[in-house]
């Protein structure tokens, strides 16, 4: 057996340095990544200085006259919605997808004050640009912690709420001791293609990798090889600063937003893990558990649980995501 979990381990870091070899420098726009449809900007004027945020706009032959907004999480961007997109679209749907300021194609300011409401806020002058009035917003992990501040920001808007494995389905700061911008920052600045290829491998899959999961992890790696990575890791701290002192988990009983939780539960993804004991560590993180809590919390909220699925549902196991989502949606 031990020689057996020797020669796999071998075999997984003999990959692992095949690919870091072929890890593509990323400009820091991801200008020389394509995205899988075709991009758009926006001009943003805040915090006295002007940003730039892309989007995404696909709108089907056949709409059908309802709009679904989408949002990614910390680690992604927008590219990795493309089989949502894909299956939305084909129902005939109008998908409109953000990376968020400091994501992705977006500006990576030098100075930004982030909150979630002034994410929404960006986020709501794309629906605006586009003259769209009324949208279902889906949201996952981080982008769950968005969408939850934007239906309670804009219920006119929102029409449908969809909470993909959010985090914040909890509040770390009970748990976890407070860790500075520059803590945060220069835990950012040790990235790499190894460290980030285990953390995805043990928090969001279970240790169970598929060649497909790579293009998420080289998305991320292909920035630390850029001379501007410190820019990408400061905008990066920052947003864990975000996560960890904005929790929306006080006010999910404040929704009245038709809501479906899709949750992986094998996923036990939360903010400051390595901070704690083991002991408390075991006690953060239930997905299994925090879908149910959080049901109970907003009022008629439906909840589709994925067993033996963790963080990524629409990744990992895409027909089980969505085949609920579409049957809600089309309520």
């Amino acid at each position: 057996m031990k020689f057996k979990l020797l020669i796999g381990l071998f075999f997984i870091t003999i990959g692992s340095f095949g690919q870091q070899e072929k890890l593509q420098w990323l400009d820091i726009d991801l200008s020389n990544y394509e995205y899988p449809y075709p991009v758009h900007f926006i001009t943003l004027k805040v915090q006295q200085q002007e940003l730039k945020m892309e989007y995404m706009d696909v709108k089907p032959d056949n709409y059908n006259g309802k709009n679904v907004l989408l949002l990614h999480g910390k680690n992604f961007n927008g590219a990795y919605w493309k089989t949502t997109i894909d299956a939305l679209t084909k129902k005939g749907f109008r998908v409109i997808v953000p990376d968020q300021i400091g994501f992705g194609k977006s500006s990576k300011p030098d100075n930004f004050q982030y909150t979630f409401q002034q994410l929404a806020q960006n986020t709501k002058q794309i629906l605006d640009t586009l003259g769209i009035q009324k949208t279902a917003v889906l949201g996952h992990s981080m982008g769950g912690m968005l969408a939850t501040r934007f239906a309670l920001m804009y219920p006119e808007v929102t029409e449908k709420l969809i909470l993909e494995n959010p985090i914040g389905l909890e509040d770390w700061k009970l748990k976890v001791p407070y860790q500075t911008v520059d803590w945060w920052y220069k835990n950012e600045l040790t990235q790499g293609y190894d460290r980030i290829k285990k953390y995805q491998l043990d928090s969001y899959y279970d240790g169970k990798w598929k060649p497909e999961y790579d293009e998420w992890v080289n998305l991320l790696a292909g920035w630390t090889l850029n001379s501007d990575f410190n820019k990408i890791a400061w905008n990066s701290a920052l947003t864990y600063d975000m996560i960890f002192t904005q929790p929306v988990v006080y006010e999910f009983q404040n929704i009245k937003t038709p809501t479906l939780l899709i949750i992986g539960t094998r996923d036990r993804t939360a903010l400051g893990k390595p901070l704690v004991t083991d002991e408390v560590r075991k006690t953060m993180g239930l997905y299994a558990v925090l879908g149910k809590e959080t049901q109970k919390k907003i009022a008629n909220a439906e909840l589709v649980e994925i067993s033996n699925i963790g963080h990524m549902p629409h990744i990992e196991s895409f027909d089980k995501f969505i085949q609920p989502l579409i049957t809600f949606l089309e309520k």
